[in-house]
Protein backbone atom coordinates (compact mmCIF):
# COMPACT_ATOMS: atom_id res chain seq x y z
CA UNK A 1 0.00 0.00 0.00
CA UNK A 2 1.23 3.49 -0.87
CA UNK A 3 -0.13 6.54 0.93
CA UNK A 4 -0.39 9.98 -0.65
CA UNK A 5 -1.86 13.06 0.95
CA UNK A 6 -3.36 16.30 -0.30
CA UNK A 7 -3.51 19.60 1.56
CA UNK A 8 -5.69 22.47 0.41
CA UNK A 9 -3.54 25.60 0.19
CA UNK A 10 -6.30 28.06 -0.69
CA UNK A 11 -6.99 29.83 -3.98
CA UNK A 12 -8.07 26.48 -5.54
CA UNK A 13 -4.59 24.98 -5.11
CA UNK A 14 -3.43 21.84 -3.34
CA UNK A 15 -0.08 20.34 -2.40
CA UNK A 16 0.20 16.60 -2.89
CA UNK A 17 2.74 14.52 -0.99
CA UNK A 18 3.96 11.05 -1.85
CA UNK A 19 4.46 9.76 1.68
CA UNK A 20 7.13 7.08 1.02
CA UNK A 21 9.50 9.49 -0.75
CA UNK A 22 8.35 12.85 0.57
CA UNK A 23 8.22 14.28 -2.96
CA UNK A 24 5.53 16.87 -3.59
CA UNK A 25 3.71 18.56 -6.40
CA UNK A 26 1.05 21.23 -6.53
CA UNK A 27 -2.20 21.47 -8.43
CA UNK A 28 -4.40 24.36 -9.53
CA UNK A 29 -7.94 24.43 -10.86
CA UNK A 30 -8.06 24.90 -14.64
CA UNK A 31 -8.87 28.27 -16.19
CA UNK A 32 -12.23 27.02 -17.43
CA UNK A 33 -13.19 26.03 -13.89
CA UNK A 34 -12.35 29.14 -11.83
CA UNK A 35 -8.59 28.49 -11.48
CA UNK A 36 -5.54 30.17 -12.90
CA UNK A 37 -4.39 27.07 -14.80
CA UNK A 38 -0.86 27.81 -13.58
CA UNK A 39 -0.16 24.21 -12.49
CA UNK A 40 -1.35 20.73 -13.35
CA UNK A 41 -5.05 20.34 -12.60
CA UNK A 42 -6.24 17.13 -10.94
CA UNK A 43 -7.61 15.89 -14.28
CA UNK A 44 -4.32 16.82 -16.00
CA UNK A 45 -2.63 14.45 -13.58
CA UNK A 46 -4.90 11.62 -14.75
CA UNK A 47 -3.72 12.16 -18.32
CA UNK A 48 -0.09 12.47 -17.23
CA UNK A 49 -0.45 9.30 -15.16
CA UNK A 50 -1.73 7.43 -18.22
CA UNK A 51 1.19 8.59 -20.38
CA UNK A 52 3.71 7.77 -17.66
CA UNK A 53 2.14 4.37 -16.99
CA UNK A 54 2.18 3.43 -20.68
CA UNK A 55 5.90 4.25 -20.95
CA UNK A 56 6.85 2.70 -17.62
CA UNK A 57 4.98 -0.54 -18.28
CA UNK A 58 6.53 -0.89 -21.73
CA UNK A 59 9.98 -0.12 -20.29
CA UNK A 60 9.59 -2.80 -17.60
CA UNK A 61 8.84 -5.43 -20.23
CA UNK A 62 11.57 -4.15 -22.57
CA UNK A 63 14.15 -4.22 -19.76
CA UNK A 64 13.15 -7.77 -18.88
CA UNK A 65 13.58 -8.70 -22.56
CA UNK A 66 16.91 -6.89 -22.91
CA UNK A 67 15.50 -4.21 -25.23
CA UNK A 68 16.46 -0.54 -24.85
CA UNK A 69 13.65 2.08 -24.87
CA UNK A 70 15.72 5.23 -24.27
CA UNK A 71 14.20 8.12 -26.19
CA UNK A 72 10.62 6.81 -26.00
CA UNK A 73 8.06 9.57 -25.41
CA UNK A 74 4.32 9.90 -24.86
CA UNK A 75 2.12 12.92 -25.38
CA UNK A 76 -1.44 12.97 -24.07
CA UNK A 77 -4.22 15.46 -24.74
CA UNK A 78 -6.99 15.74 -22.18
CA UNK A 79 -10.43 16.39 -23.60
CA UNK A 80 -13.10 17.36 -21.09
CA UNK A 81 -16.82 16.88 -21.58
CA UNK A 82 -19.81 18.14 -19.64
CA UNK A 83 -22.24 15.44 -20.75
CA UNK A 84 -23.73 14.01 -18.60
CA UNK A 85 -21.46 15.74 -16.06
CA UNK A 86 -18.06 17.48 -16.10
CA UNK A 87 -15.44 14.76 -16.51
CA UNK A 88 -12.61 13.60 -18.72
CA UNK A 89 -14.12 12.54 -22.04
CA UNK A 90 -11.04 11.39 -23.94
CA UNK A 91 -7.33 10.88 -23.48
CA UNK A 92 -5.67 10.37 -26.86
CA UNK A 93 -2.03 9.34 -26.41
CA UNK A 94 0.70 9.52 -29.04
CA UNK A 95 3.54 7.15 -28.14
CA UNK A 96 6.80 7.68 -30.02
CA UNK A 97 9.18 4.75 -29.87
CA UNK A 98 12.65 4.26 -31.34
CA UNK A 99 12.58 3.16 -34.99
CA UNK A 100 15.31 0.63 -34.16
CA UNK A 101 12.79 -1.60 -32.34
CA UNK A 102 12.39 -4.87 -34.23
CA UNK A 103 9.12 -5.08 -36.17
CA UNK A 104 8.23 -8.40 -34.54
CA UNK A 105 8.63 -6.86 -31.04
CA UNK A 106 6.44 -3.81 -31.60
CA UNK A 107 3.09 -5.59 -31.23
CA UNK A 108 4.19 -6.98 -27.86
CA UNK A 109 4.99 -3.50 -26.55
CA UNK A 110 1.76 -2.05 -27.94
CA UNK A 111 -0.26 -4.76 -26.17
CA UNK A 112 1.62 -4.07 -22.93
CA UNK A 113 0.75 -0.37 -23.24
CA UNK A 114 -2.95 -1.15 -23.65
CA UNK A 115 -2.82 -3.23 -20.47
CA UNK A 116 -1.08 -0.68 -18.23
CA UNK A 117 -2.67 -0.33 -14.78
CA UNK A 118 -3.83 3.27 -15.26
CA UNK A 119 -5.51 2.42 -18.58
CA UNK A 120 -7.24 -0.54 -16.94
CA UNK A 121 -8.30 1.61 -13.95
CA UNK A 122 -10.08 4.30 -15.95
CA UNK A 123 -13.82 4.12 -16.54
CA UNK A 124 -14.76 2.72 -19.98
CA UNK A 125 -16.60 5.98 -20.75
CA UNK A 126 -13.20 7.70 -20.98
CA UNK A 127 -12.16 7.22 -24.60
CA UNK A 128 -8.50 6.22 -24.73
CA UNK A 129 -6.79 6.11 -28.10
CA UNK A 130 -3.18 4.95 -28.31
CA UNK A 131 -1.27 5.90 -31.45
CA UNK A 132 2.18 4.36 -31.88
CA UNK A 133 4.80 6.09 -34.00
CA UNK A 134 8.25 4.66 -34.67
CA UNK A 135 10.75 7.43 -35.36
Amino acid sequence: MVTMSAAYDGNLRCTLTHEPSGSTLRTDAPKDNMGEGALFSPTDLVGAALASCVLTTMAIVARRDGVELDGARAEVSKEMTSVPTRRIGALPVRVTLPARLPADYRAKLENVARACPVHKSLHPDVKIELLFVYA
